[in-house]
């Protein structure tokens, strides 16, 4: 990357850090319900709607995951339509046939019960519905949107993705095999449900690599250049949570008390990263997804400790705070923050995360170099800029 290059990115970059602080962010509102999801019903019967359209992935149906919610909402007398085809990584194909039984159902509020996939398929069809001549290409990027799309539930079944905070949705083209999100304030749900009943049942694999979704946005957010106090101080609270837990849910998945720690530090995750962007390791992630469907938790536990590296000095002094704050000790910044990531990498391989990815084509990685850099500058507030010909040797590093 060029000098120019960097000047643009980085004064874009403060032009957006300041406009935000006029932005009007807001924060789900959390429902404390008896019986979790099962006592949303009566909660949703307040509202009047006409009727609410539940969103979920196949996975989660079929495991049952859903009963106590359908159960609420019938016992309450709420009409629903249900949407149960979410595919992972979910393609604009996906979303549109969703948006079409959520417009002949004539619903007017929507239930996503899942982890990353089914609230990113339901956000964008909240977003078709408010801007229903929008075709999904067109809402890629910033704040396309506006318009409030229709009151959104979000129900987490796993500890990660924090998109039951987030304005974030990411789609996936299965023509160009491009990944992108969709970024804007009224995609942030109205609601959120933190029920760790639902993330019991996960394996412990997908508890892993969830969990290390969530820790790549905590530190994302925290070592890059848009912070505020509160982003900070959500990020440390996420980090700790995480250290403090996932091995615990990875090894004994019925430990509620872990469950719910990680659900909380996932919301506290997304918190910090709606606000203060995260970096290259999803951008990374987000090509890897759209070429080879690769699980995003999957991705960005692989990655991170790799990109943390490449950073090199510019990550030191926020890495080594972190590293403070989960009692991590050394001579210096450069010390403390090289054994965070040593920690971070252990961890992966307590769990049995691989340190590659399977199957990456070296023929494709220039064009998904391309669209990592397309999508991280000048967005992402990132502490060292890196240009897709850097982003080709990341590639590299993990293949």
């Amino acid at each position: 990357m060029n000098t120019f290059q960097k000047i643009w990115c980085r004064t874009f970059q403060t032009v957006m850090k300041y406009a935000s602080a006029i932005l009007p962010w807001r924060e789900p509102e959390i429902l404390d319900l008896t019986g979790g999801a099962l006592g949303l019903g009566a909660f949703v019967k307040t509202k009047g709607y006409k009727k609410v359209f539940v969103v979920t992935g196949p996975n989660v149906y079929r495991k049952g995951l859903a009963d106590q919610l359908i159960k609420g909402l019938e016992e309450s007398g709420v009409p629903y339509a249900l949407f149960n085809r979410v595919v992972n990584n979910p393609t604009i194909d996906n979303i549109e046939e969703a948006f079409a039984l959520y417009k002949a159902e004539g619903c007017d509020a929507i239930i996503a019960l899942g982890g990353g996939s089914p609230m990113d398929l339901a956000k964008v069809v909240g977003a078709r519905a408010a801007r229903p001549s929008m075709p999904v290409k067109k809402m890629k990027g910033l704040l396309k949107i506006i318009k409030r799309i229709p009151d959104l539930y979000a129900i987490p079944t796993t500890a990660g993705s924090g998109s039951e905070t987030t304005l974030a949705a990411v789609v996936s083209d299965s023509v160009t095999h491009e990944k992108y999100p969709i970024n804007d304030l009224t995609l942030i749900p109205r609601y959120a449900i933190l029920d760790p009943q639902l993330t019991a049942a996960l394996p412990p694999q997908t508890t892993a690599t969830t969990g290390m979704d969530a820790l790549t946005h905590a530190v994302e957010a925290y070592i890059g250049r848009s912070n505020t106090k509160k982003t900070k101080e959500s990020a440390e609270k996420a980090v700790k949570l995480i250290f403090d837990n996932l091995l615990t849910a990875y090894e004994h998945g019925d430990d509620l008390a872990a469950r719910r720690n990680m659900q909380t530090a996932s919301y506290y995750a997304g918190v910090a990263f709606t606000r203060a962007y995260v970096g290259y390791v999803h951008a990374l992630a987000h090509a890897l997804g759209g070429f080879y469907g690769t699980p995003h938790g999957l991705a960005n536990s692989v990655l991170l400790p790799v990109v943390l590296e490449y950073y090199g000095e510019s990550a030191h002094k926020p890495l080594a705070r972190l590293a403070e704050i989960v009692g991590i000790s050394g001579a210096d910044d450069a010390a403390k923050a090289t054994k965070f990531i040593e920690k971070i990498k252990e961890m992966n391989a307590a769990m049995q995360i691989p340190s590659t990815i399977d199957g990456i084509d070296p023929a494709d990685v220039p064009e998904m170099a391309k669209r990592a850099a397309a999508e991280g500058n000048p967005l992402y507030p990132v502490p060292r800029l890196l240009g897709a010909d850097e982003l080709e040797k990341i590639y590299g590093l993990i293949m």
